[in-house]
């Protein structure tokens, strides 16, 4: 079905910044990049997908699609799938429009591992890869300079300081009263009437940021710009993987600030009981469909560092029979604890009457199912989305609220999270 042709290559960044502006003709386009992250669980340093052969737009669709065809799928579900998953509804503004769920079939795939593109096409289109290979390693040495910028963005916050306050402490009085342990509070950042290049934003965000889920993603007149740090689920044959996090530091200005940021947070109570509650839904989630005994924490409140900020991160892992279905896999665990709350589905209500806007594909997932089933996901934080036809750029941040959180503190934790987005638009 698909023709596999490998080249050599020489400059890492040079094809990684080839590859992304020679994919913009193309309407459909999902760009994920690892940033030179390599753990156990990575698969390749970056993927590019173009083009639409299929779509699917519902969960039946996708379940069928990888049954009957047992080709790649590339795309996303949006955090308002829950609406389908529960008894639940999204009532709230959305100046965005993502639908809630779309996924395609690439014509072309090219994957970057090991100093090599792996060029796999559908038979179809299997004529053009010599040629686009020549196009993308020509480029590689030709002049790629960006344009010059356009003006700042003027960045308009749709809950105030005060206005936070009030939510945060409500968010509180439903701790207290029992409802909830823990909820995910989000809130938006957005401008309108705004025209932005959206490959140069993410570029520029992910320098800034350089995470290991970073992602690119162009669907017609709608944009992703992700500079994630977070694996939602990922599905390796029989075993699969979470890493929620929760728990967020700033970096220092010395090594010695630095060191001292990280255990501090290490050892925060308040942030390890937020990554220990998150651990704990997650595990109860995979164990919906787990081997029995199966369901294991890996690590627990590791703290990992990255450009801008400390992450506190767990990894939870289980096993599945092999006949398991990998998109109910993705029912039994939507939307990822880490943006929720505990218990969920209260978190997603209470969630719901205290956020201002519509989260969409904000808090949502975006990656793919490969042929044989095995699919791999990160969370849609630190990102900049955009609707190029109605000139909407918008990004949201959240933090956790439990007992003992401070409305200060989760206040200034959203705006340390929405630096580099704000960075990026602001400073043009």
């Amino acid at each position: 079905m698909r023709t596999h042709r490998a080249f050599q290559v020489k400059s890492i960044s040079g094809t990684k910044n080839a590859l992304l502006q020679w994919s913009k003709p193309f309407e459909q386009v999902v760009w994920l990049d690892s940033n030179g992250h390599h753990d156990q669980y990575s698969s390749f340093e970056a993927c590019l997908a173009i083009g639409e052969e299929r779509k699917c737009t519902t969960f039946d669709m996708v379940s069928s699609y990888l049954d009957t065809t047992k080709d790649w799928l590339f795309g996303y579900f949006s955090y308002d799938l829950k609406n389908e998953l529960e008894d639940l509804a999204s009532e709230n503004a959305d100046g965005l429009g993502f639908p809630s769920l779309y996924f395609f079939q690439p014509q072309k795939i090219i994957i970057l591992k090991d100093d090599e593109l792996h060029f796999k096409y559908l038979d179809d289109y299997s004529n053009e890869i010599e040629s686009d290979s020549e196009q993308i390693v020509a480029s590689i040495h030709s002049d790629q300079s960006s344009k010059p910028d356009g003006p700042p963005v003027k960045i308009k916050m749709r809950i105030h300081k005060d206005a936070y306050f009030d939510k945060a402490n409500r968010f509180l009085e439903h701790i207290h009263r029992g409802d909830i342990y823990e909820a995910n509070f989000c809130q938006e950042f957005y401008a309108e009437n705004i025209t932005i290049d959206p490959i140069m934003v993410y570029q520029k965000l992910n320098t800034i940021s350089e995470p290991p889920f970073a992602v690119f993603m162009k669907l017609k007149e709608r944009y992703l710009m992700c500079a994630s740090p977070e694996r939602y689920l990922k599905k390796m044959g029989q075993k699969v993987i979470s890493q929620p996090i929760k728990g967020t530091a700033p970096r220092g200005k010395t090594k010695t600030e630095d060191l001292k940021l990280k255990n501090d947070l290490a050892l925060d109570e308040k942030e390890r009981a937020e990554n220990i509650m998150i651990a704990d839904l997650v595990r109860n989630d995979l164990s919906k469909s787990a081997i029995k005994g199966s369901v294991q924490v890996e690590e627990l409140c590791k703290v990992y560092a990255y450009k801008q900020v400390h992450q506190m991160i767990s990894t939870i892992v289980s096993m599945v029979s092999m006949d398991k279905n990998p998109v109910e896999l993705i029912q039994e665990t939507f939307p990822m604890g880490s943006m929720t709350g505990a218990p969920k589905i209260s978190a997603m209500q209470i969630i719901e009457n205290l956020e201002e806007t519509k989260r969409g594909l904000y808090s949502g997932a975006v990656g793919y199912f490969a042929p044989n089933g095995d699919f791999d996901f990160n969370v849609v934080i630190r990102s900049i989305l955009y609707n190029e036809a109605n000139k909407y750029v918008s990004f949201s941040v959240g933090s956790a609220i439990t007992s003992k959180s401070e409305s200060e503190k989760e206040y200034q934790e959203c705006l340390l999270k929405a630096k580099a987005m704000r960075k990026v638009l602001e400073k043009g």
